[in-house]
């Protein structure tokens, strides 16, 4: 319908501050766009795709499995495995807040389960991340004190599997 217009190389660096600013105003959906300009010159660039990253997870609450699978494939374009642990460490945290807000029957479980899977990636991330990096831990914290906070968050109780007798 429409043929897009390209950015200059030299207006990347100003196009993903306003990305960052776009996001931290909470208007994800032009943040997004400005990384898909960056990245169509630079695919690879890995600043383009956190943001774009965050930008999708930003989305969640509308066109959730979309939004899921696109950041998936952006996780598996990130270059390193501290990045993709974290990150997606995030996207399951991020469920299980939405989880968390919509309620419903059995949300609490889902939301736990979605928490605790965050917990068990930022573990694995924080063993990679750089000694003056805590942003893994920090997250793994809020997961945590979401957990304690709302009494609903629990696992989903395990229940005995009883064999049907046939008569």
């Amino acid at each position: 319908m429409f043929q897009l217009k390209r950015i200059s190389g030299e207006a990347i660096p100003a196009a993903l501050e306003k990305a960052t600013r776009y996001r931290l105003l909470n208007e994800p959906i032009p943040a997004e766009s400005i990384c898909l300009d960056v990245l169509e010159l630079e695919p690879d660039n890995q600043e383009a795709l956190v943001t774009l990253f965050l930008s999708l997870t930003d989305q969640i609450d509308h066109h959730l499995s979309e939004r899921v699978r696109r950041a998936k494939e952006v996780l598996g374009r990130m270059e390193d495995e501290y990045s993709r642990l974290y990150f997606e460490g995030i996207l399951y945290e991020r469920q299980g807040k939405l989880h968390l807000r919509r309620g419903g029957p059995g949300s609490g479980h889902i939301a736990y389960d979605f928490l605790r899977h965050a917990m068990e990636l930022y573990d694995r991330a924080e063993k990679l991340s750089p000694s003056d990096n805590d942003d893994a831990v920090l997250r793994w914290n809020t997961c945590a004190r979401i957990i304690m906070h709302y009494a609903e968050l629990e696992p989903e109780p395990i229940s005995p599997v009883r064999p049907v007798l046939l008569e």
